[in-house]
Order: C-alpha cells, then structure tokens, then sequence
C-alpha cells in the first residue's frame, strides 16, 4: 500500500494576506494610489534622515574649523 502523496503549501506572509484582503476590498486604482503613497512616505522618510545626517556633518565641519 502505497501513502498519499503529501502536499507542501507556503503559509503566506502577514504582506501576502493584507494583499489578498486589498484586493478584494479595492479596486485596481485604489491599490496602486495606496502603493503609490507609501512608496512617497518611504521616500520622504528618507529624505529627512539624509538631511538631518547632512546638517550634523556639516555642524561637525564648522565646529571643527573654529577650533
């Protein structure tokens, strides 16, 4: 007697599941502008970190020039 075959499926992501909810709850437009929006607050994000980097480096050089 020969056992069944077992069968491997992934358990998805927390990511993978919100998509799914998504896109039953929203229309393809809906998706994409949310996707858009994050994509822009990531980049915000780091935007903001670069400039508060910058403005350290460049307090680091005008303080070591005035020693």
């Amino acid at each position: 007697m020969q056992a069944a075959p077992v069968r491997a499926t992934a358990i998805p992501s927390v990511t993978d599941a919100l998509r799914a909810v998504e896109s039953l709850l929203m229309s393809g437009g809906q998706r994409t502008a949310r996707r858009n929006a994050w994509t822009s607050v990531l980049e915000d994000r780091r935007r903001a970190k670069d400039r508060v980097e910058a403005q350290r480096v460049l307090e680091e050089a005008g303080s070591t020039r005035t020693s």
